[in-house]
């Protein structure tokens, strides 16, 4: 007698319980962090919380009437779009308005103050070398002398944020006519061609001795320039060229403000390759920014900093300008190239700022910001009131369908549908601090077109069961051959679903893309519902005598179904033949 043929193997019958055991605990493990990390509620966008709107207006640049185009205005958007939103889905909204506009929509919930210092601040970069600077205005009381006064220094991996006033710092006793004077000798000194820049572009006194308009002009900018007010700090060199010599202000280590007579930019910021804010373990220098030059700009940081080595205090000096301001004046004692790093009394979120709005690159042009409003979300909540309503409607419509038309089976549906609402729930609370993403009107649209996909999946695997069952098998067997076609059906769906919001995420903008992110995502859940929580709970549930006997209220009932005679063969016992009778 032949041995029987050993079945396949039922490890997904027979262990349905790990992938419940193992969902659960996913479950469990991100409830848990959502509870730890204090967000409980999923973040909400500007038309369901509220926020800033913020309109910037392009300005001209001197010597460039034709910078507010179109092309230019896109640029920003984009630049303005990658500093405040990262992955696009964060809801801050820019836009362009009319031609000379950009419209800057900023959740409740965002840091609104940090966001405006990132679409607002151009970022332009320059190194320029330092050719005299002085404690400014009401500061000279509290400038130390020369003699006790100091200079920080720049390495060949770091360039230090300045600590103290420089080593050319005048008493509070010097007059127009000296700070003239010193101009007018600065300029001599840094007459010579440099790297990166002309020798014409340096105005020189004349041969007869008298002074160029050019340098007259710095000097009476110099003189007048007083850094401790606002209104000469937000002017100041305003309309320089970058080959031009210039005025400009930045605070010191210690508080005090200081004006600088700078040379033309020898690097800029578009030399910078990469930039990042990392924290000093070595030093008490604490949060800094580093920089890595492409090759051309270590070629040119090299050539600057090199001539700079020669040069006696302060022209041994350069100063890093951020959109007219100096931020960092450190001294060289040797040519450097490569990357560069400032460092010093910046906290976590200037250095990431920083280094941030270095890495997009700068602005290609200049704005204002013309008004700041406050955006309510009253309208937006009778919106999301009226969401939630048509929500609640089509789903208590999906659960009747289930309930009449597969009864006991229902029961299944429903219970996955709530694993998913509560893993949606959960992931969208957690992409909220993790990645800024923010649940508007259109992501709650996407949720709710998610439920018929869900339910989807969940009729292609009853419907492979009951033709199962029709064919004449046990529900134990009906469930696991049909769940290989079901599976198939399932994926091929879930990916057309999951491909038409990618695409819809990529090439649009805004809040459309709220509505393409969370239907990628609970599409991805509906696969992982599937697999873990439906087939494991339905393959536990065929060893049931509820739905294992076909109960009429079971939705399985073979009768109903119209199912054939079972599929197997009998045989009938003949009798022994009595051959003699025979």
């Amino acid at each position: 007698m032949a041995a029987p043929k050993k079945g396949r193997s039922a490890s997904a019958q027979s262990r349905p319980g790990r992938a419940l055991v193992l969902i659960l605990i996913a479950i469990a493990a991100l409830t848990g962090g959502m509870f730890a990390s204090g967000h409980t509620t999923p973040r909400l966008g500007i038309d369901l919380a509220g926020g800033t709107s913020i309109t910037l207006t392009a300005k001209n640049e001197p010597g460039q009437p034709n910078a507010i185009n179109k092309t230019n205005m896109d640029t920003a958007v984009d630049i303005m779009n990658r500093r405040v939103n990262g992955l696009g889905v964060s809801e801050a909204e820019v836009q362009t308005q009319g031609s000379d506009n950009i419209i800057v929509n900023i959740p409740k919930g965002t840091n609104s103050k940090q966001a405006r210092e990132q679409v607002g601040t151009t970022a332009k970069l320059y190194f320029r070398p330092v050719l005299t600077t002085e404690v400014s205005g009401a500061d000279k009381s509290a400038t130390p002398s020369p003699s006790t006064s100091s200079s920080s220094k720049a390495t060949d991996k770091s360039t230090d944020k300045a600590t103290a006033s420089p080593s050319s710092s005048v008493t509070p006793s010097a007059t127009a006519t000296s700070q003239g004077r010193a101009v007018t000798d600065a300029l001599k000194a840094d007459s010579s061609p440099s790297a990166g820049s002309s020798a014409s572009s340096s105005p020189t006194p004349t041969p007869s001795g008298s002074v160029d308009p050019a340098t007259a002009k710095l000097q009476a900018a110099y003189t007048a320039l007083d850094c401790s007010k606002k209104a000469d700090r937000a002017t100041a060199g305003d309309g320089a060229k970058p080959a031009d010599p210039t005025v400009a202000c930045g605070q010191n280590g210690s508080g005090q403000w200081q004006k600088y007579v700078l040379g033309p930019a020898e690097v800029a910021g578009t030399d910078i390759k990469k930039a990042g804010a990392v924290f000093d373990t070595q030093s008490a220098a604490g949060w800094k920014v580093t920089m890595d030059f492409t090759a051309g700009g270590s070629k040119k940081f090299a050539a600057i900093t090199g001539k700079l080595a020669q040069q006696q205090p302060p022209q041994n000096q350069f100063a890093i300008v951020l959109d007219g301001e100096v931020v960092s004046d450190p001294s060289v004692a040797q040519s450097l190239s490569g990357s560069a790093e400032i460092s010093g009394s910046f906290t976590q979120t200037e250095a990431q700022d920083l280094a941030n709005m270095l890495k997009y690159g700068a602005l290609p042009l200049s704005f204002k910001e013309s008004s700041v409003t406050t955006v309510t979300a009253a309208l937006g909540g009778e919106q999301l009131h009226a969401g939630l309503i048509a929500g609640a409607i089509g789903l208590a419509l999906v659960i009747l369908y289930l309930v009449i038309y597969y009864r006991g089976l229902s029961a299944i549906a429903i219970a996955s549908l709530l694993v998913s609402a509560v893993l949606t729930y959960v992931l969208m609370a957690l992409l909220g601090p993790a990645i800024g993403f923010a649940l508007n009107l259109p992501a709650v649209c996407g949720a709710i077109v998610a439920i018929g996909i869900t339910a989807d999946s969940f009729i292609v695997f009853f419907e492979r069961i009951r033709d199962e069952i029709r064919e004449g098998r046990t529900l134990r067997p009906a469930v696991e051959r049909a769940w290989p076609r079901a599976r198939r059906t399932i994926l091929v769906s879930d990916f057309v679903s999951f491909l038409a919001a990618a695409v819809l995420f990529i090439v649009t903008v805004g809040k459309v893309q709220g509505f393409a992110f969370t239907l990628g995502l609970t599409t991805v859940l509906d696969v992982v519902v599937v697999f873990f929580f439906t087939k494991p709970l339905m393959t536990l549930l065929a060893r049931k005598k509820f739905f294992a006997s076909g109960h009429p209220w079971s939705g399985l009932d073979p009768k109903r179904l119209g199912a054939k005679p079972p599929l197997r063969r009998t045989r009938r016992a003949s009798a022994p033949v009595d051959t003699k009778e025979a």
